[in-house]
């Protein structure tokens, strides 16, 4: 069986969230299972190295503006094919915002380029490979079904994943020609949204086959409060439709193997875990009074996050004698907020704005809880990453959050079931009530530990969900051999 994934980013190559985790860990763990899954991303810079080395399987004189050309390359256990279009995709700094901080103004050609190379690969432009789905994900390859559906001949199924609803990928009707798009497909059914061109309702309304990443996501995008005005169009292909929970790379997130730590420990062998601790209150300026737990956050720092309601609870989190080390960037008042935060508490609040890969393994590896308090989270990877390193995480009770954590109510603890806190609604005053909570357990040390053991033994892998999609592979090829046969 044979899968192309087209994504606009892959860990450990470029990451600006959960999504390049996602595309790194899954096409291995599908290896696994006798799926042969290609990736097709887009040449930025920090592939320069790749693309120099591997071979070159495909040419385009004119895509966009400008040559473009096909690399195949192997690398982190991953079989990548490399779109270089160094007009289109050879810039410094993020992925889709300039300098000024605004989205590249030519995205729409950008993304639409991914999306026409990957249905072309679907349709048989390569010799010697071709597949039998095309998996894309989220908007950035939102138009892979749009260029399928349009093509004149067989084309294999296609199933799009939707890693965040709030993404869509919204761009002006009048490039519906230069995106070599049909006008006939502009209508409300189609890729009309509310005016624009919309690549992920193009995906939704296209794809053969819709899942999220995770089962309470799912359900949630069929009400307002979350549908971000998608909700009618997922209530209509509610029966094509499943969410299927993300999980984690178990080699990149060990606690007995990770060399970021400054001392590795495992589920039987806790011990360790308290240097790491000692270490992430050095590196954040943190007193180290073992007057509460140590608190993290490792995030974008977003509404989105509830991280504006983490701001109005510090001073119930100080009070408690609690600490809190902050790793993120994003929204500029909330960045100040936070480092206004920390000379205000300082000694208890310490802020580090940016992102710092190997420090948000000690993070993990080092503080107590993870406190994520979003107002929805399709499926959210750091508190699996919490789990697996036994820092217990403090959630809303929203997406995935709900469904990879286990509340520590009385009829779980009674049960040595679990693994958490679990919070709802999103507001100040019930995020407070789950840090007072929080620091109520950890002032049981025996109950705390039995918890941090549970969270280290809940699994958090690729096993059940990448058969998951496997599965639906299996049934898509299925249905198209018995519509190819009829």
């Amino acid at each position: 069986m044979k899968i192309l994934f087209v994504a606009s980013e892959c860990a450990p190559f470029v990451k600006t969230g959960g999504l390049a985790d996602v595309i790194g860990a899954v096409p291995k763990a599908l290896a696994a299972l006798d799926v042969e899954a290609r990736v097709l991303l887009p040449a930025y810079p920090a592939f320069d190295a790749l693309v120099a080395s591997g071979e070159t399987i495909w040419r385009s004189a004119d895509l966009h503006g400008g040559a473009a050309r096909l690399v195949a390359c192997h690398a982190e256990g991953i079989e990548l094919l490399l779109l270089d279009a160094p007009h289109l995709f050879a810039r410094p700094g993020n992925i889709y915002l300039g300098q000024d901080g605004q989205d590249w103004p030519d995205n729409a050609q950008r993304f639409a380029a991914l999306s026409f190379v990957a249905a072309q690969i679907a349709t048989g432009a390569l010799p010697d490979w071709q597949p039998d789905v095309v998996h894309a994900h989220d908007w950035q390859a939102g138009l892979v079904p749009a260029y399928l559906y349009a093509h004149k001949g067989t084309t294999p199924p296609c199933v799009l994943t939707i890693h965040n609803i709030a993404f869509q990928g919204l761009f002006d009707p009048s490039l519906i020609s230069a995106l070599g798009l049909s006008p006939a497909l502009y209508t409300p059914e189609g890729i009309e949204y509310f005016g624009h061109i919309g690549f992920l309702k193009a995906g939704l309304a296209f794809a053969d086959k819709i899942t999220t990443v995770s089962p309470t996501y799912t359900r949630e995008l069929m009400v307002p409060e979350f549908g971000m005005g998608l909700e009618g169009v997922m209530q209509a292909r509610a029966s094509d439709l499943s969410g299927i929970l993300n999980g984690i790379d178990l080699e990149v997130w060990n606690p007995e193997t990770d060399m970021d730590l400054v001392a590795p420990y495992s589920v039987r062998r806790l011990k360790p875990k308290a240097k790491n601790r000692a270490e992430v209150l050095r590196r954040f300026g943190l007193n180290d009074d073992q007057t509460g737990p140590l608190f993290c956050v490792v995030s974008r720092l977003t509404t989105q996050k509830g991280l504006d309601l983490l701001l109005e609870a510090l001073p119930t989190l100080v009070a408690r004698g609690a600490k809190l080390a902050v790793l993120g960037s994003g929204d500029k008042a909330l960045e100040a907020g936070f480092v206004g935060a920390a000379h205000s508490y300082a000694g208890s609040v310490g802020v580090i704005i940016g992102y710092d890969e190997p420090l948000s393994h000690l993070m993990q590896g080092g503080s107590d809880a993870i406190l994520i308090p979003s107002r929805f989270e399709p499926c959210g990877l750091t508190q699996l990453y919490g789990l697996r390193y036994g820092t217990i995480p403090v959630v809303a009770r929203t997406g995935g959050l709900a469904d990879t954590v286990i509340d520590a109510n009385e009829a779980a603890l009674t049960a040595k079931c679990a693994t958490g806190v679990q919070f709802a609604p999103v507001t100040k005053a019930a995020l407070e009530q789950a840090i007072l909570r929080s620091c109520d357990l950890f002032d049981q040390p025996g109950v705390w530990s039995a918890m941090m053991r549970r969270a280290m033994r809940h699994p958090v892998g690729w096993d059940v969900s990448a058969g998951a999609y496997r599965d639906i592979y299996s049934e898509m090829i299925g249905a198209k051999s018995q519509r190819d046969g009829s």
